[in-house]
């Protein structure tokens, strides 16, 4: 097993969760594709645009997306057998039955056949040895109008974990059990004691391999991002790191602002299009629609608030009785030119945050 990456994973499965972890499918809201679709093409999926790949899936995402679309057909590809066969067994357990598992590396053509409406690769291109060869692959893949959601390190929101890391390869530690023992021997307020008592990583073995024992790393700043984004033909189409502004000119003007004090808005979250047709215009002809995964969380005989975590950037609005039974006005297309007034701008709110669909039509 000579790829230094996947031997990491088929040792560390990477997000070491039990297997009984459970998620609402309201969670989901931000996975859903229909959603996505509808926020950057103005219109519902096509049958061609149903399908789904989960790129470097690990042991875990593959749940959440079929939670999330149980109606489309999801692929999870992954370098690990082990972290597939750990993602596949948290499927079978939860009822999950439209992910189809394959081994193989992301650059192989052959590794997945066709195309997809959406991809994920959160956390992945980071560790190849090309990252930007492991994005015109993704790219390749998508179909018009196909969406690709990608999460990568930032140079600066990494600084301390690289330093670790680099520390850790000089010293010859190369496993969790290793770590841990440098960890519990350092002084008290220390770089390493510190990160080990902020992280949340630091906790399990797991993570522990993933932040501080990764055997290929790469971080970036944001004109490099930009730069590696320009050269696969795939369009930025929004941020979704915490604090994101919408216009992504504007934040990549404020994160160029904030590295030049070696600060970072966190690692980056963004979402990529393939010709893409742009959002629907606000106007009468247009529909609105509850986005699927809400569906169950807004009905008449849930009590007390729904809290629904921010995905896109911004936190979410919190969801009274009063919330939810305006929302159930749109279990059922609703046109726009059929709304009142003083229901606009609780639209526009509910659309920013995907918790309803705007489409044409």
């Amino acid at each position: 097993m000579s790829d230094p990456v996947r031997l990491h994973y088929e040792l560390y499965p990477y997000p070491g969760y039990p297997l009984l972890a459970s998620l609402r499918r309201c969670d989901g809201y931000a996975l859903n594709l229909s959603a996505l679709w509808a926020r950057f093409n103005g219109e519902l999926p096509p049958p061609e645009a149903r399908r789904i790949l989960v790129a470097g899936c690990g042991s875990f995402a593959p749940y959440p997306f079929s939670l999330a679309n149980p109606e489309a057909a999801i692929t999870a590809l992954d370098l690990s057998g082990r972290s597939l066969g750990r993602a596949r067994l948290h499927c079978l357990l939860h009822g999950r039955r439209n992910v189809a598992f394959r081994q193989g590396d992301l650059l192989d053509p052959q590794a997945v056949a066709g195309r997809f409406g959406l991809i994920d690769a959160y956390g992945v291109l980071h560790h190849l040895d090309d990252p930007l060869a492991g994005l015109q692959a993704l790219a390749a893949r998508l179909c018009d109008g196909g969406i690709l959601r990608v999460m990568l390190y930032s140079r600066y929101a990494r600084r301390e974990e690289e330093s670790i890391r680099r520390a850790f390869r000089l010293l010859g530690v190369h496993d969790p059990a290793g770590a841990r023992r440098l960890i519990r021997r350092s002084k008290a307020g220390s770089r390493l004691r510190g990160f080990a008592a902020a992280s949340d990583e630091a906790a399990f073995a797991a993570g522990l391999a993933d932040a501080l024992l990764h055997p290929r790393v790469h971080t970036f700043r944001i004109d490099a991002l930009m730069e590696m984004v320009r050269e696969s033909g795939l369009e930025p189409l929004l941020f979704a790191h915490n604090g994101a502004l919408e216009d992504v000119g504007l934040e990549v003007a404020r994160i160029r602002g904030l590295e030049a004090a070696k600060g970072s808005p966190g690692n980056f979250v963004l979402y990529l299009g393939r010709n893409t047709a742009g959002p629907c215009p606000q106007d009468a002809a247009s529909s609105l629609l509850l986005n699927p995964c809400l569906s169950g969380a807004v009905g008449p005989l849930r009590l007390g608030t729904l809290h629904i975590p921010p995905r896109l950037g911004h936190a979410n609005p919190p969801l009274g009785y009063g919330e939810r039974r305006f929302l159930r006005r749109f279990t059922t297309p609703v046109r726009r030119s059929a709304l009142a007034p003083d229901s606009r701008a609780a639209v526009a709110v509910y659309t920013r945050a995907l918790f309803l669909l705007q489409y044409r039509g």
